[in-house]
């Protein structure tokens, strides 16, 4: 790393254009700190520190709302965008020639960062006072008495301080884990080592995996570092080691990483990742609108986004948060920022769920941007020849957009004989929608003029209002889509959810927050899922817990943004109700044994240099109302580096095909509420039994680079 070019220039740092508008370009001095994860900048403000902020990712040429509005077409090589980790705005820069922006790489160096910055007088030496603000760093408390010994013990040269091989020394004594020499050691029978044969033990034994000397072979060469032991086909502890923490190895199955369900059913059998009022970055009232908030959205997996539509001056409609202080955003824009970052992350089709409020001109504007922008890509007319009689799957719809909103008439009217079609511009305003605030604005308003342009491009997601079950049944048409408030679909799903199950096998619903939730809040999704909702629409932009299991819920299935709703869940006569649960196919009993073994480089969540974790894990089931349960083990006291709990926990879970498994690690307050430190979330049935690394992630789902728990699962067949 030390003779990185790029690393040196971007530690070292540099004068770079920071652009906020036409007007705003000022040059300011940034840098990467230490930790190759955090930029530096200097302010020029009076009384105002220099700044720090977090990395999230760097999007490379005039990408952003801010440089294609206010930078030249002859600079994209020099521009790029840092996205923060934050919710705090990108930071737009040009650098003064290309090779800088190439220069702008994400890296991660945890342990040799930490050591260099405990390295005060930078003489590539640690003294025991610079080894005791190396181990504050790591996030590891040690009595004085101990650290002195494990000093001289590494102290091998007597000269008062630890350099090289010392060092190393020190840090292997530090990261021993004993959980994985006995393991291990039980297992490598060949001289000290694993055999190719000892390592199928392994794996056919602990892990339950199927395994063959050719699987073992191919583990060792990919994983083992000493040449000479891969060489006789052996692997070492260090190798070992480097396996468990291998993607394959890890709690999720791996063949689950990929899209590995049926993509070719009807598109309403598939829970839906979906956002609410996509276009905002904070609260629901005052905060900004963006394209970068679709960005970020498209980017997660979402697949259905929502477009709120106003008229804007110049004959061209914004999208804001109607009767609201949030900032208004071109339709246009965000047409084209969905088209650019639609297929990124999913192949699979993205759903455009219109709130339109616009006039006939406007909407036939927002036609017209939809059409040229989106192009062939736009659905405009059923798939295949004549009237369809179910939705297409989304294989079938692969890289397509469709139009979600009102349409003047029935779809069976496109086919009808020319001159016989409605062609009627009044829309009757009664479908459930839209938050209270701009349900009582519109009291007056009772028709909507609607265009016949953008009417035309609503064929598979129409828009109709909920009035029961047994009157959907009689009078809505397939590609009808109701709209619910949470509370409602709440009521619902409690009180009459087998029939909302079935109204869901052949009709799509979709479920959006109560408008009490001022702050972008979200509900929990998983009653709403258990009652075969597909878009259930959450605040993207919100971190919580109930993001997180939305995030686990479509952690698998390649991320697509789609999950295939089990079979008893696509049976138009299905018994299943998630509340009483009768006897069915859905009853497959299983017992869920987790060991919580130990944990890895936890973070800090005090950033004072005295500050240490005290950590605990949670683990948690969401599921049906009987499988819900949560339990934790108790706390390790000051010991974020490698704490041990080797606690076991069971649960029952009666609907696995439905259920997701949190594990949470907190920081231990005995005083106020525990702070969150990272958590991963995953469906029951992608869990990997045996010995597994969880990875962990923070609250804006990204990663923690050297964080992780060890854990043991063992999925048993309840009797």
């Amino acid at each position: 790393m030390e003779g990185d070019p790029d690393l040196q220039f971007l530690l070292q740092g540099g004068d770079l254009l920071k652009v906020r508008s036409s007007s705003w370009k000022k040059t300011r001095y940034y840098r990467l700190m230490e930790d190759c994860e955090t930029m530096w900048y200097e302010s020029k403000k009076t009384f105002k520190t220099n700044q720090k902020c977090e990395c999230y990712s760097v999007r490379i040429g005039r990408q952003s709302e801010g440089l294609k509005k206010y930078t030249e077409e002859h600079v994209e090589c020099r521009c790029f965008s840092i996205m923060f980790k934050s919710c705090r705005k990108n930071l737009d820069l040009v650098a003064s020639s290309e090779e800088e922006t190439v220069n702008m790489n994400h890296l991660s160096v945890w342990i040799l960062s930490c050591l260099n910055k405990a390295d005060k007088n930078r003489d590539d030496k640690l003294n025991i006072s610079e080894l005791k603000n190396f181990l504050h760093l790591i996030n590891i408390e040690m009595d004085d008495d101990y650290t002195e010994m494990l000093f001289k013990k590494c102290d091998t040269s007597k000269s008062g301080y630890l350099a090289g091989e010392e060092i190393e020394h020190f840090y292997d004594l530090l990261t021993h884990r004993e959980e994985i020499d006995v393991i291990y050691g039980e297992y490598a029978k060949t001289t000290g080592f694993m055999s190719p044969q000892n390592l199928v033990d392994f794996l056919i034994k602990e892990q339950r995996e199927k395994a063959t000397l050719a699987d073992a072979h191919n583990i060792i060469q990919k994983n083992e570092p000493d040449e000479n032991a891969k060489e006789k086909k052996l692997l070492s502890k260090d190798g070992f080691l480097m396996y468990m923490h291998h993607p394959d190895a890890l709690v999720l199955n791996p063949d689950h990483r990929e899209v590995y369900q049926d993509m070719s059913q009807p598109l309403n059998h598939y829970f839906i990742s979906s956002s609410h009022n996509t276009y905002l970055m904070e609260d629901q009232l005052r905060g900004p609108s963006s394209t970068e908030a679709y960005v970020k959205a498209l980017l997660k997996g979402c697949r259905c986004v929502e477009l709120d539509c106003w008229d804007g001056s110049d004959d061209e409609p914004e999208i804001y948060h109607g009767y609201t202080l949030t900032s208004k955003i071109l339709f246009k824009d965000v047409i084209k920022a969905i088209k650019e970052y639609a297929f990124k992350v999913s192949d699979y089709p993205v759903i455009l769920s219109l709130e339109n409020n616009c006039s006939v001109k406007q909407q036939e504007v927002m036609a017209q941007h939809m059409s040229s922008i989106l192009g062939s890509a736009l659905i405009t007319s059923p798939l295949g020849d004549g009237m369809p009689i179910n939705f297409p799957s989304p294989e079938e719809l692969k890289g397509k957009f469709l139009i979600k909103g009102k349409r003047l008439n029935k779809l069976e009217a496109s086919f009808a004989p020319e001159g016989e079609e409605d062609d009627d511009t009044d829309m009757t305003e009664e479908e459930d929608d839209e938050d209270e605030h701009e349900e009582e604005q519109r009291k007056k308003k009772k028709k909507l003029k609607l265009a016949k342009e953008l009417s035309d491009m609503v064929v598979y997601c129409r828009s109709v209002p909920f009035h029961s079950f047994e009157d959907a049944r009689e009078n809505q048409s397939f590609y009808e889509i109701s709209s619910f408030k949470e509370g409602k679909a709440m009521k619902l799903a409690e009180e009459s959810a087998n029939s909302y199950i079935r109204h869901n096998v052949d009709k799509l619903s979709r479920v959006y927050p109560a408008g009490s939730r001022a702050g972008s809040s979200n509900y929990n999704p998983v009653p709403l899922w258990n009652a075969g909702c597909q878009i259930v629409a959450l605040n993207f932009q919100t971190t919580c817990t109930n993001m997180d299991v939305n995030q686990g819920r479509f952690l698998v299935n390649g991320k697509s943004g789609y999950i295939l709703k089990p079979a008893f869940m696509r049976d138009i006569d299905t018994e299943f109700d998630p509340i009483t649960l009768t006897r069915g196919d859905w009853l497959k009993p299983k017992t869920l044994h987790v060991m919580v073994i130990s944990a890895q480089q936890l973070p800090k969540v005090n950033q004072k240099e005295s500050s240490i974790v005290d950590p605990l894990v949670k683990v948690a089931v969401y599921g049906v109302a009987a499988d819900n349960a949560e339990k934790e083990t108790s706390y390790v006291e000051n010991n974020g580096f490698n704490p041990e709990w080797n606690e076991t926990f069971q649960f029952d879970v009666y609907v696995p095909e439905l259920a997701l498994v949190r594990f949470t690690v907190e920081d231990y307050d005995s005083v106020s509420d525990n702070e969150f430190i990272g958590q991963y979330t995953l469906p029951f049935n992608s869990l990997k039994m045996g010995y597994r690394q969880v990875p962990l992630l923070n609250r804006n789902g990204d990663v923690l680079p050297s964080a992780g728990l060890f854990v043991h699962i063992m999925v048993l067949d309840a009797e």
